[in-house]
C-alpha cells in the first residue's frame, strides 16, 4: 500500500489512508474502476467535444470577436483563472508538479461541457494513478469541491444583499416567493456545511482557510472579468453598468429553482443598458467563444493525454 501523503500538516496527514478516505470502489487495488475511470471520462469529454461541434459556426464567431490584443489577454486570464486557482491549491496540498496543470484544465473543461463534478472524478483518477505519494486523493478533491461551492454561495448571498433594494426596480418578472425560496436553498446548503464541517471536511484548519481564500478570490475574479470583456467589446457602455450586470449574472446563475436564467439576464441587460445596444449579439458571441475554446482545449488535452499514454 502507498505511504501516507507527504503533507506539511503532519498530525492531520498522518491519519490519511486510502481505506479511510477513498471510496472502496475506487481505492487502488480494490477494483478496475480506478484504472479505467480516467480514460472513460476522457473519452466522454472527447465525445462531448465532437457533439458540440455540430452547433458551432466557427466563421461567424471569428467575425464577431474583437481583434484587440487586450481583449484576448483578458479572455485568456478569465478562462485560465479556475485551473490556475486549483493548481495553487493542490500545489500546496500535494506539491503538485507542473504536469498537474493540464489535468486540472481537463477537470475544468469536463465540468463545463459534460456535467458538474465529472471533472473532479477525472482529476481524482489522474491523481490516484500518477501521484503515488498521495495515499488518499479523494479527501482533498472532495474538500476543495465543497469549499468551491461554499465560496460561490457566500459571494452570491453578498451580491443578493447588496442588490436586494434594487430588485424591484429592475422588473425581473420573478415572484417574491421564488426569490425567497432560492435564497433559502442557497443559505441552507451553506448552513449545513457550517454545521457538519467537522464530518464533511478532512483537511486541517490552516489548509481549509487557504483553500477557502483561494476559492473566494476565484469566484470574485471570474465574476468581474466578464464585465471587462463586455466593456472591451462595447466601450460605449460605462464599465460600471457592466460590473452591475456581472454581479446580477452571478446571482442568477447560482440561485436554484430559477427557470430561464439566460432570458432573465438578457432582460435585465436590456433594461439597464438600453435596447439600442447589441446585448444579444454580445452575449451570443461570448457564449460561442467560450464554447469554441472549450472544444479546442478539451480536444487538444484529451488527444495529448492518449498520445502520451497518460492514465
Amino acid at each position: 500500500m502507498s505511504s501516507p501523503p507527504q503533507h506539511h500538516a503532519g498530525a492531520a496527514a498522518a491519519t490519511w489512508t486510502a481505506e479511510t478516505f477513498d471510496p472502496p470502489l475506487l481505492a487502488e487495488g480494490g477494483s478496475l474502476a480506478a484504472r479505467w475511470l480516467g480514460p472513460v471520462i476522457s473519452l466522454g469529454i472527447f465525445a462531448a467535444v465532437l457533439w458540440q461541434l455540430r452547433t458551432m459556426h466557427i466563421a461567424q464567431v471569428v467575425d464577431m470577436v474583437p481583434r484587440s490584443p487586450l481583449f484576448w489577454l483578458v479572455f485568456a486570464g478569465y478562462y485560465l483563472v479556475t485551473p490556475a486557482a486549483d493548481f495553487l491549491i493542490f500545489r500546496r496540498l500535494w506539491n503538485l508538479p507542473a504536469a498537474g496543470f493540464g489535468a486540472l484544465t481537463r477537470k475544468f473543461v469536463g465540468n463545463e461541457i459534460l456535467m458538474g463534478y465529472i471533472g473532479e472524478l477525472h482529476f481524482y483518477s489522474w491523481a490516484r494513478n500518477r501521484l503515488r505519494m498521495v495515499a488518499a486523493p479523494f479527501a482533498a478533491v472532495k474538500d476543495v469541491a465543497i469549499l468551491s461551492a461554499a465560496a460561490g454561495n457566500l459571494v452570491t448571498l453578498a451580491v443578493l444583499a447588496a442588490a436586494y433594494p434594487f430588485l424591484g426596480a429592475l422588473h425581473l418578472g420573478l415572484a417574491p416567493g421564488t426569490i425567497v425560496m432560492a435564497v433559502t436553498v442557497t443559505l441552507g446548503t451553506s448552513l449545513v456545511l457550517l454545521a457538519f464541517r467537522g464530518r464533511l471536511l478532512t483537511l486541517d484548519p490552516t489548509d481549509l482557510m487557504f483553500v477557502g481564500g483561494v476559492q473566494l478570490l476565484r469566484v470574485v475574479v471570474t465574476s468581474l472579468l466578464p464585465a471587462l470583456l463586455w466593456h472591451l467589446v462595447l466601450p460605449q457602455v460605462a464599465l460600471g453598468w457592466w460590473l452591475l450586470l456581472a454581479s446580477l449574472r452571478l446571482l442568477l446563475s447560482r440561485l436554484p429553482l430559477l427557470p430561464n436564467k439566460d432570458l432573465v439576464f438578457a432582460g435585465i441587460a436590456v433594461v439597464l443598458v438600453g435596447p439600442d445596444v447589441a446585448i444579444g449579439g454580445l452575449m451570443t458571441m461570448m457564449a460561442s467563444l467560450i464554447l469554441a475554446t472549450h472544444i479546442l482545449v478539451g480536444a487538444g488535452l484529451v488527444l495529448a493525454e492518449f498520445a502520451l499514454g497518460e492514465d
